[in-house]
């Protein structure tokens, strides 16, 4: 089912980067893996994925040491507390979820006692939605400005997470505006800042976050199916 699924997803992420000029492999396609078995996810990296992204730090710890050796990236998408900031550093190899400056400072302290330069996402609440993580598109500037000044940090880029409709052209103007919001900040031209990766679009939305400029999409149900 894993690999057929893949194979789907795959091609429609193809379609949609055909439509509006872009190299398909410009855009990679990161698993959500949150509460899939680690045997599932094992055949997820079987037939030829190797970004999965997890939401809890306990629980990715488990399923990271059941399957060591494998090709495999391993990416933070959840929200960060600060108190689980030694272990994000441990784990994974982007962080995407990073709001605040107490964050990035914390990630920066654990980074610099791992002797590691961590890369992250800077996650934006382009809408504004109280019920969610992430730093306003009037902040997110500034708040660059200063995560760019930790010495074991690399900010790589952006991520959100727009409202849910169950019409992805109505998620467009979101998924736009961050693409906009890179592209401001990119003119900044903030040392050690690069605006080379933009983390958005999900299962029900992922071609229009293509057609928008997505560079990693996190797909979940459209892969592993319904989550118990």
């Amino acid at each position: 089912m894993i690999t057929g699924n893949l194979t789907r997803v795959r091609r429609r992420i193809e379609q949609a980067a055909a439509r509006c000029g872009r190299d398909p492999a410009s855009v990679r396609l990161l698993a959500v893996s949150k509460t899939i078995s680690a045997e599932s996810v094992k055949e997820a990296i079987d037939a030829g994925i190797r970004l999965l992204g997890e939401n809890y730090i306990q629980e990715a710890r488990e399923k990271i040491d059941a399957l060591m050796g494998n090709l495999a990236s391993w990416h933070f998408i959840g929200h960060l507390q600060t108190n689980k900031a030694r272990f994000a550093v441990e784990l994974f190899d982007l962080i995407h979820s990073v709001d605040s400056l107490k964050l990035a400072r914390e990630l920066d302290k654990q980074a610099r006692r791992q002797n590691k330069v961590q890369p992250i996402l800077i996650q934006v609440n382009i809408a504004e939605e109280k019920s969610k993580s992430g730093i306003t598109e009037q902040a997110a500037p500034q708040l660059i400005r200063e995560v760019s000044r930790c010495e074991n940090l690399s900010v790589r880029g952006l991520m959100t997470m727009p409202p849910f409709f169950n019409a992805p052209e109505k998620v467009r103007p979101y998924f736009k505006a961050l693409r906009q919001l890179a592209s401001r900040i990119a003119a900044m031209n903030i040392d050690g800042v690069t605006m080379m990766e933009l983390s958005m679009g999900m299962t029900g939305d992922f071609e229009v976050a293509v057609e928008e400029g997505a560079t990693i999409v996190r797909v979940g149900t459209a892969i592993f199916g319904e989550r118990q």
